[in-house]
């Protein structure tokens, strides 16, 4: 019964349920406890010879489409994302749906609890993969095996969307490599590029008695060399060319031939 609040505990135990609780993600994911314990406060809805105490996935889904339909009827707000978590056995699901049923049959709110108000449901063991050292951590491989269920791949018929939750655990799993070497890159024997080798120093400066630095006095001095040069024009001798007169067919005159040719040679 790890997992859960000492208020739930001590509330599950004062209803005197059929089989008792041990492990919170296997005794609710088959929907039959929680039928019990709605059956204690709506008997004339819940009738318990409906249900079955099977392992199996068609009695998960049957005794949880019955929950649902009932779920509706109440405007019970439990989101369908914690009802599949509970399902597929997903981690903090069940704790996080025993959570809701106690608040909804009770009015009464548990203090301090990181799942009450969150709005998106992360039913996967990145916490945990935290908490352990780098060599212990899990694998793709691994990771893709631990936050999908058997039962998931078989209730959902979509391949695309089994890949698209493959991908999206790979991926998590890539960033968290990625962040792995940059805080401990002597562990993958990442060796510095000579970029980073380098040494960052500002020139120094050399600062006069007048208080002004060397380098920026320079500066001025180069600036101010550029500036004349292209403002200042040298003299420069006007020249006069004369077109030469073409005849009617286009051809140069005769005595200007000579010339041309003169000149060329």
């Amino acid at each position: 019964m790890s997992g859960l609040p000492r208020e739930i505990l001590k509330w599950i135990q004062s209803l005197d349920l059929s089989h008792p609780v041990r492990n919170t993600r296997r005794d609710f994911s088959n929907g039959y406890l929680v039928a019990e314990i709605f059956s204690w406060y709506f008997p004339e809805e819940i009738e318990m010879h409906s249900y079955d105490n099977g392992t199996s996935l068609p009695s998960r889904q049957g005794n949880w489409s019955q929950l649902q339909r009932f779920f509706q009827r109440h405007e019970f707000d439990i989101p369908k994302e914690v009802i599949e978590g509970t399902i597929h056995c997903k981690p903090n699901a069940a704790a996080l749906l025993m959570e809701r049923i106690y608040s909804l049959l009770t009015n009464r709110k548990i203090k301090n609890s990181p799942g009450a108000a969150e709005h998106e449901f992360d039913f996967t063991d990145n916490i945990y993969q935290e908490q352990l050292p780098a060599h212990a951590r899990s694998t793709a491989s691994m990771a893709i095996k631990n936050n999908i269920a058997s039962t998931e791949l078989t209730t959902d018929p979509d391949r695309i969307l089994c890949r698209q939750k493959a991908q999206n655990i790979i991926n998590i799993h890539l960033e968290h490599r990625k962040q792995e070497r940059i805080e401990d890159p002597r562990r993958f024997r990442i060796r510095p590029t000579l970029g980073q080798l380098c040494p960052r120093r500002m020139p120094p400066s050399i600062v006069n008695n007048d208080g002004g630095s060397q380098l920026q006095r320079n500066h001025r001095d180069i600036t101010g060399q550029t500036a004349e040069e292209d403002t200042t024009t040298g003299p420069f001798t006007e020249i006069q060319v004369n077109q030469l007169p073409v005849t009617g067919d286009g051809l140069l005159p005769p005595h200007t031939t000579g010339m041309y040719s003169m000149v060329h040679t």
